[in-house]
């Protein structure tokens, strides 16, 4: 077996020190900044350290200053929503395009396809119009339906998932007289527990960390979101770091332990539909 060069494996592992680096350094300053009184802000270096961690006042102040109690209300009332339709849809297109055989089967899932090639840009404005032609700006059901739409990764995954269990499970629950409709929801759906879970979490962590959408969508004060409110607290209180900095930590740490704690389901749903 041939020797590991020394010089490739010194540059990978400066490599991943490097990219360590830059992607811990931001949440460093954050947490370092959290915590600090303002006096301690002002006459401390931004990288260090707090004299204490129990100063939470910092936390409280950004909470209400910054309305995240309705911010995570609204924003948990989208995603509610958002996910049931969006994997029932989902997960029913894909029964359909893998289940049965029909002429426009591969031109619908290249639709799909297509769609992830189009810079999402460029359908703003007809995206805008159709929605305030149904009334629903300034409505939490107006970004709701933006998001409900499948991506290709989802399609992609439940597609695998579908083919890898076997038709005869279809066959014996039409023996007994089971519906299409009946087969989907008590047979296949069940079954892809993983696949779901999976585009649960991908989907979420889309529409936490989106902006722009509720930014355009949601103008009214009561109808903030976690990145919206975020974003006008930071507005008004530029010059008050420490403060900002709690808020950013608050709204970072629903992902950090969704990511933490699923990140297994993550990786699993995408890798076993791939190579059941």
């Amino acid at each position: 077996m041939a020797k590991a060069n020394p010089i490739w494996i010194g540059i990978k592992y400066i490599s991943l020190i490097i990219a360590a680096f830059v992607v811990l350094f931001p949440p460093y300053i954050i947490v370092a900044n959290a915590f600090k009184t303002p006096d301690e802000y002002l006459a401390k270096p931004t990288m260090s350290m707090p004299d204490s961690f129990l100063h939470l006042h910092n936390f409280a102040d950004a909470f209400v200053q910054a309305d995240m109690g309705r911010a995570f209300g609204n924003t948990l009332v989208i995603v509610g929503v958002t996910l049931i339709l969006n994997v029932l849809i989902g997960a029913s297109f894909c029964y359909a395009v893998t289940r049965f055989k029909f002429k426009l089967q591969g031109p619908l899932v290249g639709l799909f396809l297509f769609a992830t090639i189009i810079p999402q840009i460029t359908t703003q404005v007809i995206n805008y119009k159709t929605i305030q032609g149904l009334g629903l700006t300034n409505h939490l059901m107006g970004p709701t339906l933006l998001y409900v739409g499948a991506d290709i990764l989802q399609i992609y995954i439940y597609m695998q998932f579908i083919r890898n269990i076997p038709y005869d499970l279809d066959e014996a629950a039409m023996m007994e007289g089971a519906s299409l409709f009946k087969i989907f929801y008590a047979v296949i759906l069940p079954l892809l527990g993983p696949a779901t879970a999976t585009i649960v979490i991908l989907k979420t962590i889309s529409i936490y960390n989106d902006m722009f959408t509720p930014f355009l969508y949601l103008t009214k004060p009561e109808l903030v979101v976690v990145s919206t409110s975020l974003m006008r607290f930071f507005g008004s209180n530029s010059g008050n770091w420490q403060m900002v900095s709690a808020a950013i930590l608050i709204i970072m740490i629903p992902t950090a332990i969704m990511y933490l704690f699923l990140q297994r389901y993550i990786f699993a749903g995408v890798t076993n539909g791939a190579v059941k």
